[in-house]
């Protein structure tokens, strides 16, 4: 039963005995709108409560006050006593952020709790009483001030919290050694190439080509079973109860997004009292929470200020942020992004007719400004393969589904249960993806698509890449410390598609130049690997490269096709442009490595319009 429906504890309390009726009797909202909240609950499953506030029928204080009238219960004013940061440690910070309370300084005999909800206080007070050992007397206050001050006196356990949610041994946070391993091998290798250049070039050579078979033999596999008709999905049951879904949306130094972003995910069209929108933001900036105060947000929004700590990245901001949350589900939105309307609603379908084994789900990607610029044409070709081809064939293959930044969607508990997010690593999306499948659970791909914006400058692009690259070098190498228990977690095969899916990429931007280099003899320069081949072995090699470049076309184009956008194909060409940076890009990755693992380097967005505008 909601606070909205409690009758009175005390019965000789006068009427109005619920919360609805004393909102009623005050003029705090009217008949009608009783009315339209009642008849709007029992189509869903929100409180009353939640769907007045969320729709704008009342504020948080008018809230407040009528459940400390209804309740006789005092309010958070300037005589309230300050928060007892060694009570908020023996409860947990965490535990008070999750059940929205805060232990205040001893009043006497007693321990004022500052709480929101009376009702939920009542079930919480035997343990609260034996956790403090004492009598415990709830004191109200709204949402937004009761976090702020959790935040104030508990912000430095709530950020080492969220910075070491993740378990140790399957977190990059102790790979101090790593990066200089890393380094010392490139070293060698370098070494080795000016000592024996020749050597080098054929061993690189054998290497890229064995890297562009893999690579081509998942394309043709991706490329045939797109072909193929599509499995019938099960019919999603009748929901009797609709979930809370709660999105979290990291912004960081967002100058110019805050009211498009606004308008955008006003257009979901789930119900407003179930969708729990929070806003995070770092403490330190200033930026966004100027842009954020100077922004009319709407009631179902709120905003998070991110506790500072030892690193600032989007994963640990999202750690900090779980325990706020109040969704049974957990979504993840960029500051660009433009979901599809009702995409919330066939993510909870979704869920609903999958197994509990079903811990996340991977939208599809597009760009909204896929024209802008020559290279984001060709990003668009690139995400259209990704997410129409490779990663559907990911899942046929029952491989681990390196999660997306962006429109996943993830169950709670699951979520929970593997340590939230790394939050040292630059792709937490693809690792947390990987510590899903070892501890059992799968990743399904979403039938919805989010447009985006794609990074319209090579600059750009390359900041971007080479965070990827670096946090999928951290990746392979966290999860690889212990490469037989990786192997016992996963299987022999899903072991094979993780050194395919996160090593194979960087080895794919890595052994590039090789096949470069293939380009020599047109020139009338030797080259040592062809110098070793026999006429048919050249001819071999020759077929295999024209074979990729063909079938990465076609690809291309069948992608760019089943994401509507046939008139892209024109700009296949210019990929080959296009994908060398992914090598310049690892070159920035690999010095990253060394000097700063963790720096997260920023996309910025708003750069260009969308192609409609």
């Amino acid at each position: 039963m909601s606070i909205l429906d409690q009758k009175s504890l005390d019965p000789q309390r006068a009427h109005p005995a619920t919360l609805s009726e004393r909102l009623v009797s005050t003029g705090a909202i009217d008949a009608e709108t009783h009315r339209w909240a009642l008849d709007r609950r029992r189509k869903l499953s929100g409180t009353l409560a939640d769907i007045l506030l969320r729709h704008g029928n009342i504020d948080d204080v008018v809230l407040r006050d009528a459940l400390a009238a209804l309740h006789d219960l005092p309010v958070r004013d300037g005589s309230t006593p300050s928060p007892d940061a060694a009570a908020i440690d023996r409860l947990g910070a965490a535990f008070c952020a999750r059940h929205r309370i805060v232990p205040l300084r001893n009043a006497g005999a007693s321990v004022p709790i500052l709480c929101v909800d009376p009702h939920q206080f009542d079930g919480l007070r035997p343990y609260l009483e034996a956790a403090l050992n004492a009598w415990c007397q709830p004191i109200l206050d709204t949402e937004t001030r009761l976090t702020e001050v959790l935040m104030r006196y508990a912000g430095p356990p709530l950020a080492d919290r969220a910075e070491t949610r993740s378990p140790a041994a399957q977190s990059c946070r102790h790979m101090v050694a790593a990066p200089v391993r890393a380094m010392a091998l490139l070293a060698a290798l370098i070494a080795g190439i000016a000592v024996a250049p020749a050597s080098a070039i054929v061993v690189g050579s054998w290497m890229a080509l064995c890297v562009l078979s893999v690579n081509g033999a998942l394309l043709l596999f991706a490329v045939v079973s797109r072909l193929r008709r599509p499995p019938k999905l099960k019919a999603s049951p009748r929901l009797a109860r609709y979930p809370v879904v709660s999105i979290l949306l990291p912004l960081f130094k967002e100058q110019d997004i805050a009211a498009i972003l606004v308008d955008r995910i006003a257009k979901l069209d789930y119900p407003r009292e179930l969708l729990d929108i929070c806003l995070l933001i770092e403490e330190s900036d200033a930026v966004t929470a100027r842009t954020l105060a100077e922004t009319e947000l709407p009631p179902w929004v709120r905003v998070l200020r991110v506790a500072p700590g030892g690193v600032q990245t989007k994963p640990r901001a999202m750690n900090l942020a779980l325990d706020f949350c109040r969704g049974a589900i957990i979504g993840i939105y960029d500051a660009e992004d433009a979901p599809a309307p009702d995409q919330i609603h066939r993510v909870v379908h979704q869920f609903a007719r999958s197994g509990p084994r079903v811990a996340a789900l991977q939208g599809r990607l597009a760009f909204y400004n896929a024209r802008a610029t020559w290279l984001t044409r060709c990003f668009f070709l690139d995400y259209a393969t990704w997410f129409s081809l490779i990663l559907p064939a990911i899942r046929r293959l029952d491989w681990a589904v390196p999660l997306g930044g962006t429109t996943v969607f993830l169950r709670r508990g699951p979520l929970e249960e593997v340590g939230g997010w790394d939050a040292h690593n630059v792709t937490e999306d693809a690792d947390l993806g990987l510590r899903l499948t070892r501890a059992g659970y799968r990743t399904d791909l979403l039938d919805s698509t989010t447009m985006e914006e794609a990074t319209a400058s090579p600059r750009a692009w390359i900041k971007q890449r080479s965070r990827w690259q670096k946090g999928y070098a951290l990746t392979w190498a966290a999860h690889m410390r212990s490469p037989l228990l990786l192997w016992r977690d996963l299987g022999a095969w899903r072991f094979l598609g993780m050194q395919v899916l996160f090593l194979g990429s960087l080895l794919s931007a890595a052994t590039a130049p090789f096949l470069w280099l293939f380009w020599l003899p047109v020139a009338g320069i030797s080259h040592p690997f062809f110098d070793g081949l026999s006429g048919s072995g050249v001819v071999t090699v020759m077929v295999v490269m024209a074979g990729y470049f063909m079938l990465n076309a076609m690809a291309q184009a069948l992608a760019t096709c089943r994401m509507g956008r046939p008139g892209l194909i024109a700009a296949i060409p210019l990929t080959q442009l296009y994908f060398p940076m992914a090598t310049i890009a690892l070159v920035k990755a690999i010095a990253e490595l060394a000097y700063r693992p963790f720096f997260w380097d920023k996309t910025a967005h708003g750069v260009t319009a969308p192609d409609d505008s």
